[in-house]
């Protein structure tokens, strides 16, 4: 697989069956690598996957991330090998453990310790057999990292590795633990407004949600932001670090930070007043941000 160094991150469960193909193919012909999507409470990322590699022909579909209490680890090997045998390897398998509210309180499982529970899986994974053809070459793995504990789990039992809610400064400290050989795919919230109130109101609500999740908040304060960043919607010194807004120019500089400090690859999420982003401003971003390579 050779993943280049521009994607897309968008919501599917905002748009319906065709909506999310006519997206997918714009954002394969603006010239996106990868287009990638989370899995929450609504449809299943695998048959969603399925879909959007049908109606593609060389966009790279990944799981930004898929659940790992979805589903057990046989199912997954058979849907990460099935999917790649019939798109010619264009299926990315993004793994994460998810929250305790949305594990526990809406699905109804045991939310267990983060990494060990994501060894066991990923252990699991390594010694299920499949009999059917394989695909040509071997699919790749990245799970869901933040913490020290789960970078190292990327660079030891996976493929390599998915930050979301991330700064360049974590970027740059995920790369030392990680090391040169393993691979690093950021995501990288934006929001395409150059009026400052305007701009973090909007990048406001969306991180509304993250803010009392332990795993983001820990991760945070290992940057050195504290309670009060957390508070009434997050300070300004939070919400500027974490999401990128302004011009073109302002989020392409955000992006190339990122690779300057270590990212093989940057997923960018838009965010607006809906969930469904701006095709247009996406395919004009993709053209700014050709011009970096």
């Amino acid at each position: 697989m050779k993943l280049g160094k521009y994607g897309v991150w968008a919501s599917m469960d905002s748009m319906t069956a065709a909506q999310m193909a006519v997206f997918a193919q714009r954002m394969e012909k603006a010239g996106f690598a990868a287009l990638w999507m989370p899995e929450g409470g609504g449809r299943n990322s695998y048959v969603t996957s399925s879909w959007l590699l049908a109606n593609t022909d060389k966009l790279i579909i990944a799981t930004g991330i898929a659940n790992i209490y979805a589903r057990d680890p046989m199912a997954t090997i058979g849907a990460q090998n099935g999917l790649n045998e019939q798109s010619g390897g264009r299926f990315l398998l993004g793994l994460g453990v998810s929250h305790a509210p949305l594990v526990s309180g809406v699905r109804g499982h045991d939310y267990g310790k983060p990494v060990a529970t994501m060894r066991a899986y990923l252990e699991g994974m390594a010694q299920m057999p499949y009999d059917p053809p394989p695909p040509a070459e071997r699919p790749l793995t990245v799970i869901a990292a933040l913490g020290p504990k789960m970078l190292e789990l990327a660079r030891d039992n996976a493929d390599g590795a998915h930050p979301y809610n991330v700064t360049p400064a974590h970027t740059r400290h995920a790369r030392e633990i990680l090391g040169t050989d393993k691979l690093l795919y950021v995501e990288q919230m934006c929001v395409a407004e150059t009026n400052p109130a305007k701009a973090r109101a909007v990048a406001r609500a969306s991180l509304l949600p993250y803010l009392g999740l332990p795993n983001y908040r820990n991760s945070w304060k290992r940057e050195g932001f504290t309670d009060a960043d957390f508070a009434e919607g997050g300070s300004d010194r939070l919400i500027d670090a974490v999401i990128v807004w302004g011009d073109d120019d302002a989020i392409a500089q955000r992006v190339a930070q990122h690779h300057t400090a270590g990212a093989d690859h940057v997923c960018i999420q838009l965010l607006g007043e809906t969930m469904i982003p701006d095709a247009d401003t996406l395919e004009r971003l993709a053209a700014v941000l050709r011009e970096l390579s």
